[in-house]
C-alpha cells in the first residue's frame, strides 16, 4: 500500500514539476523585458476559453480544453494590441483591463451555463485539480513498464511534458535573437532583427506555458511559476544562460516541497486536514524568492 501511495502521488508531483518548468522559461524573458503583467494577464484569461470548450465538448479535461484555452489567450493578447494602439495607453494598463475582463466573463459563463455543477469553478480556476490528478490504474512500481496502465495517465502530464520540450528546444534554437531582442530592443531593431516578431513569439511562448499549466494548476500557481523563479535565479547571478537553468532548478524544488509540504505539513503540525497543494507551492517559491532577495549576491543589481 505503500509503494502504490507513493507511485499515485508521483504523477500529480511530476505534473506540478512540468507546469512549474514550463512556466519558468518564458518567465524569463518576461522579466528581462519587464512584462511581468503578461503572465498575470494570460493566467486569468482563459477561463472563458475553458468554459466554452468544455461546453461544446462536454469535457473537463484533454487536448480540447488546452484549445480552448489557448484560443482566449490569444483573444487576450489581440484584446491588450487593440486597446494600446487605439486607445494609446499603457500596455500594463491595457493587460490589467483584459485579463479582469476575460476572468469575470469567465466567471459569468460559469453561473450562467451551469458549468459550475461539474469539476469546474472559481476555485478550480484559481488553484488547479492538482490533487486529483492521480493515476488512478497504477498498482506499485510494476505499472510504470505496464502498457494498459500507463495508458491511464492523467492527460496533463503528456501535453505538458510537450510544451516544455517544445519551450526548450525553441529557447535553444532562438536563443541568440531573444537575448538581445531582450537586452536591447532599439540595438537588435538596428541590425534588423524583426523585433515586433520576437515579441510576439515571447507572448505565444507565454501563452503556450500558462495555457497548459492553468488546466492543472489553476491561474495562482501559474502566475507564482512564471514570475518567481526566474526573478529569485537572477538574483543568484548575472548571467542569463546560468539563470535560466537556475530557474528552472528552482521551479522544480518548489513543486517537488510544496506538494511534499501540502499534504503532509498540516500533519507534522497537529492538524488535520492537507491544505492546497497549487497554494503551498506558490508559498514556497515566494519564500525562495524572498530569501534570494535577502541573501541573493545580484540583489542589489539593476
Amino acid at each position: 500500500m505503500g509503494a502504490d501511495f507513493v507511485v499515485l502521488s508521483l504523477v500529480p508531483m511530476a505534473i506540478a514539476v512540468l507546469a512549474a518548468m514550463a512556466c519558468a522559461l518564458p518567465g524569463n524573458f518576461l522579466l528581462l523585458r519587464r512584462q511581468a503583467m503578461m503572465g498575470d494577464m494570460m493566467a486569468h484569461s482563459v477561463l472563458p476559453g475553458l468554459i466554452l470548450a468544455f461546453l461544446l465538448t462536454g469535457q473537463v479535461a484533454g487536448w480540447a480544453m488546452f484549445a480552448g484555452a489557448g484560443a482566449a489567450a490569444l483573444v487576450s493578447a489581440l484584446m491588450v494590441e487593440a486597446i494600446v494602439r487605439l486607445g494609446r495607453v499603457d500596455p500594463g494598463a491595457a493587460m490589467g483591463m483584459t485579463f479582469t475582463t476575460m476572468f469575470a466573463a469567465g466567471v459569468l459563463l460559469l453561473e450562467l451555463t451551469g458549468a459550475s455543477g461539474v469539476h469546474i469553478d472559481v476555485e478550480h480556476a484559481l488553484y488547479g485539480n492538482l490533487e486529483s490528478l492521480i493515476w488512478l490504474d497504477a498498482s506499485g512500481w510494476a505499472s510504470v513498464i505496464d502498457p494498459a496502465a500507463l495508458r491511464g495517465l492523467p492527460p496533463e502530464l503528456g501535453q505538458l511534458a510537450l510544451v516544455v520540450a517544445l519551450l526548450a528546444l525553441l529557447m535553444r534554437v532562438f536563443w541568440r535573437v531573444l537575448v538581445m531582442a531582450s537586452f536591447d530592443a532599439g540595438h537588435a531593431a538596428v541590425m534588423g532583427l524583426p523585433v515586433a516578431l520576437i515579441s510576439l513569439g515571447v507572448v505565444a511562448a507565454t501563452a503556450m506555458a500558462s495555457v497548459a499549466a492553468f488546466t492543472a494548476v489553476g491561474s495562482i500557481l501559474t502566475i507564482a511559476m512564471l514570475i518567481c523563479p526566474p526573478a529569485a535565479a537572477r538574483l543568484l547571478t548575472n548571467r542569463l544562460g546560468v539563470q535560466v537553468w537556475l530557474s528552472l532548478l528552482l521551479a522544480a524544488l518548489s513543486a517537488i516541497l510544496g506538494y511534499v509540504l501540502a499534504g503532509y505539513g498540516p500533519f507534522w503540525l497537529g492538524m488535520s486536514a492537507s491544505v492546497s497543494a497549487a497554494g503551498m507551492i506558490a508559498v514556497v517559491s515566494g519564500v525562495m524568492l524572498g530569501l534570494a532577495a535577502l541573501f541573493g549576491p545580484h540583489r542589489k543589481a539593476g
